[in-house]
């Protein structure tokens, strides 16, 4: 249920913005432009549609918004959701233990200086 009204929700957003854009506070907006409108019912008659058509997808959105709220599950139901599910990753198997890893060794020390045999160049 959640998610159709979610559905509805987003609908009506885009609508409402298509509806704000066509309009303009002037009353000299896209609709005016309209030639068909124009010859039925005139700028002023479409204006006054637009407008309560901006009024009833506001009404729409708001009431869509509470239903939404209403429709959500109670913090109960989530609880209880969360709870069975972590049930299941408890039940779940573990996985096969791993072996191991090897010690990692350490690299025997350097002498800080080598002896003179290897020091000296091999041509004196």
């Amino acid at each position: 249920m959640f998610t159709a009204i979610t559905i509805l929700i987003v609908l009506v957003c885009i609508l409402l913005v298509l509806v704000v854009l066509v309009q303009n506070p002037k009353g000299g907006g896209i609709a005016s432009g309209i030639i068909g409108a124009n010859q039925l019912m005139g700028v002023k008659k479409t204006s006054d549609f637009i407008e309560k058509l901006t009024w009833g997808l506001a009404i729409t959105l708001v009431v869509l918004c509470l239903a939404a709220s209403f429709a959500l599950p109670s913090g109960e139901d989530r609880q209880v959701n969360s709870t069975s599910m972590q049930e299941q990753i408890d039940n779940a198997a573990t996985p096969a233990a791993t072996p191991a890893a090897a010690p990692v060794q350490q690299p025997a020390q350097q002498p800080a200086q080598q002896p003179a045999e290897q020091a000296a160049p091999a041509g004196n």
